[in-house]
């Protein structure tokens, strides 16, 4: 999850993404069934040049695209293994966003939200359910503003009070839990956003995705760096809001998945069947290569 991050400049880039992680298991795995969504999509603004996920122990492996949209690559390991490494490789091109257009009304909003798959992005979930008393201090804060000005000013609320503090909190935090504690990571503080733009009626999803760690990176410089997540809200459109950075997200911002909250793009899950060994090992590394 990446550190707060200056501001952007506006000029199109392609990121050179090498995306490691390395599991280790305390005995030899009798079998494992994975699945990795590490595939960066191609969108407005965005273009997936190349991408490859490749697998030690080699095995086959399939690709599909799950319910959200986002690209799933599968495979399943048949034969023991004592750790398994996969290396998810990607080369994107992104350029800066689009001048925001004027938001809807709120009544609009409700209406298209009512009437659309726009429902499932304001129903809350476990992980980005908070206290009614937390939702009401997001509308005072919001009064009288617009879609766009009200994701700004409730990311704001969030980020003033849930400190960015890597290790913090675990993958199964809740975002009330880090607002008890006024810590967390970008996962954190993306669900809190989440919550309360969804409690005010905004329709907002989570992102998952990548964010260059230098702005000003020199050319093909590999630079060490983290997954990170943000959201994106409706307002006649998707735009995409980093509450963690406090800015839009623009071309050093790379989307891999959307959904409701984490676990509907969680970067590598499955089963296997053995005894469990320590956390996995993530690297991500990037290269600005224009």
């Amino acid at each position: 999850m990446t550190p707060p991050t200056p501001p952007a400049t506006n000029a199109t880039r392609r990121l050179r993404i090498r995306h490691i992680t390395r599991v280790a298991y305390a005995q030899p795995a009798a079998s494992s069934h994975n699945e990795v969504r590490m595939t960066p999509l191609t969108l407005p603004g965005q273009t997936t040049l190349d991408a490859r996920v490749l697998v030690n122990p080699s095995t086959p492996t399939w690709s599909y695209w799950d319910y959200w949209g986002t690209q799933v690559t599968g495979f399943d390991l048949i034969e023991p293994h004592s750790d398994l490494t996969i290396t998810a490789s990607s080369l994107v091109e992104t350029a800066p966003p689009e001048a925001l257009e004027k938001a809807p009304g709120w009544a609009e909003i409700a209406r298209a939200s009512h009437d659309s798959r726009l429902l499932e992005y304001l129903t809350p979930t476990r992980r980005t359910t908070v206290p009614d008393a937390l939702v009401e201090r997001a509308r005072e804060v919001a009064g009288g503003l617009d879609a766009h000005e009200t994701a700004v000013a409730v990311s704001s609320l969030v980020a003033d009070h849930v400190s960015y503090v890597p290790g913090s909190t675990g993958v199964n935090t809740s975002a009330a839990e880090a607002w008890e504690q006024g810590a967390g990571v970008c996962q954190d503080i993306a669900h809190l956003a989440l919550g309360l733009l969804r409690g005010l009626g905004l329709p907002a999803r989570y992102i998952s995705g990548y964010l260059h760690p230098e702005r000003e990176a020199e050319l093909y410089r590999p630079v060490a760096g983290q997954s990170h997540a943000w959201i994106e809200y409706w307002a006649g459109d998707w735009s995409g809001y980093d509450p963690t950075n406090r800015t839009r997200a623009d071309e050093s911002h790379v989307v891999v998945g959307r959904g409701r909250d984490y676990d509907d793009v969680t970067p590598h899950k499955g089963v296997y069947r053995g005894v469990a060994g320590g956390p996995p090992e993530v690297t991500v590394e990037f290269t600005r290569v224009a």
